[in-house]
């Protein structure tokens, strides 16, 4: 008995340890035979000198270079908070949400209609989400349509550090962005050197499918690898319109752009942190569009948690996403399966939570929900503790039969940490809710919102900081 655990958490695999070294040959196959286009010197120059097959823009990588540059990247990267706390080490078996981010359109929560998303819209959406007990990190969940064309990556990253000191997943156009996004970070984080070894900035890239790997995305990976900047260089791509119509053929595809990518991170800066994985969906046939809501989308997710397992590499995932135009029960359907599945799966960084109309539109009451969603996920996450306390026979014996539990020590003890206790969710019989406006979720859900927005404030910025900010913003706006 001693060999036994009390306390066994709920798993999923979706890919056996046979399947797994398939995948993984299947994309040293890819990537040794069909290759890839390195569309940027310094990249094709590292190659190159590491043994890879060059041959203008198209290059072959062999497998041994593959394998090498897997076992130089860290297996765990802690991403802190702007203030300094380190709380999201993004390890085997541990899982963080998010939202995602660059949305066109937002749901605006004073008149809950459909608009263009503006540069207010991210802030506000950030100070929600730093509100929110079960978002750990932030995307700008909307694209800035008011500020200068060419400059809304910058834009939105000053505001999501304005609206959270939760850690960001940021995006960038090019490389002046890279820099300007990297001064305003190491400004809030007290200099250079303290953002490298306390990074709250992940960025977040994608090669172009299937098997380029572009200028501009590869400037930026160099940056992030020259920089110690921890990023997510992960494709998307839609099985049967970009990818093949197969999953497994998809992984593996998606597989060999992360890895490529990989290589070349790691040729010019090993051991920099790097997070793999991939947003790998289905096209839908009858419309031809992305789908987010489907089953293939956390299936996969889950895929590509086993494979980061056997990489022993921090994995991007998604969930809390929609194809729904509005937040009714299909987002609420689709966004609880990919939640509980990359809970049971671990994924670590898992994003898009608040995307409703296949990523075209942000919602606050999504996201407000799937926090709630999230909450519940990771009750399940706990699993069954079956210790002596839990198991209570003293106090079964003691109550006895026909007696009641109500009143004892052991249940006020219990209660608020083996029971799921709702924020949001409706419980109370059907006359009190009636009297209280017989109010739906997504009411109730605006409402907290509303209230957020109205009453809280997250950690300012230094004044230093805040002269960064300003003046990287003049800089970029002087680009457009």
């Amino acid at each position: 008995m001693l060999h036994f655990t009390s306390h066994h958490q709920p798993h999923l695999r979706v890919l056996s340890d046979e399947q797994v070294l398939e995948v993984h040959n299947a994309t040293l196959e890819i990537l040794a035979r069909t290759g890839v286009a390195v569309r940027e010197a310094r990249a094709r120059e590292l190659l190159a000198k590491a043994g890879a097959r060059v041959e203008g823009e198209h290059v072959r990588l062999p497998a041994h270079l593959v394998n090498w540059a897997i076992q130089q990247a860290p297996d765990r990267v802690v991403l802190c908070s702007r203030t300094g706390q380190r709380v999201m080490p993004l390890e085997a078996n541990r899982v963080f949400f998010g939202t995602g981010s660059d949305t066109p359109n937002t749901i605006d929560p004073h008149t809950r209609q459909r608009r263009r998303s503006v540069r207010a819209d991210v802030e506000r959406i950030a100070r929600l989400c730093d509100a929110l007990p079960n978002i750990d990190f932030i995307m700008s969940l909307g694209v800035a349509s008011d500020v200068p064309e060419k400059a809304p990556f910058v834009f939105e990253f000053a505001d999501m550090m304005a609206g959270s000191s939760k850690p960001i997943v940021f995006t960038a156009h090019d490389l002046p962005d890279m820099e300007d996004i990297a001064e305003m970070a190491a400004a809030a984080a007290g200099g250079e050197s303290a953002l490298r070894a306390n990074p709250f900035i992940i960025h977040y890239s994608e090669p172009i499918t299937p098997l380029v790997h572009s200028p501009a995305g590869l400037r930026k990976l160099l940056f992030c690898a020259d920089h110690h900047l921890p990023v997510a260089y992960v494709s998307g791509m839609s099985a049967g319109a970009t990818a093949p119509a197969t999953l497994a053929g998809t992984i593996a595809l998606a597989s060999a752009e992360c890895l490529s990518g990989l290589v070349v991170h790691q040729l010019a800066s090993p051991g920099a942190p790097f997070i793999y994985g991939a947003n790998v969906s289905v096209v839908d046939m009858a419309t031809l569009g992305y789908v987010y809501g489907g089953p293939e989308f956390p299936l996969t997710n889950a895929a590509f948690a086993d494979m980061a397992r056997y990489y022993r590499l921090p994995v991007w995932g998604l969930a809390g996403a929609t194809d729904a135009k509005s937040v009714d029960a299909q987002a609420g359907l689709e966004a609880m399966l990919s939640v509980l599945l990359a809970v049971l799966s671990r994924g670590n960084l898992v994003h898009d939570v608040g995307y409703i109309e296949q990523g075209l539109t942000s919602s606050m009451e999504m996201v407000t929900i799937v926090d709630e969603m999230i909450a519940m996920a990771r009750m399940i996450l706990r699993g069954i503790p079956t210790d002596p306390d839990h198991l209570a026979l003293d106090l079964i014996d003691q109550v006895g039969i026909g007696g009641q539990f109500l009143d004892a020590e052991h249940t006020a003890r219990f209660f608020r940490t083996d029971h799921f206790l709702t924020r949001l969710l409706d419980r109370n019989p059907y006359e009190l809710w009636q009297r209280a406006g017989s109010k739906t979720l997504e009411d109730r859900a605006n409402h907290k919102v509303l209230d957020i927005l109205a009453g809280h404030e997250p950690a300012p910025l230094s004044p230093s900081a805040q002269a960064a900010v300003d003046s990287a913003l003049r800089r970029a706006a002087a680009r457009s």
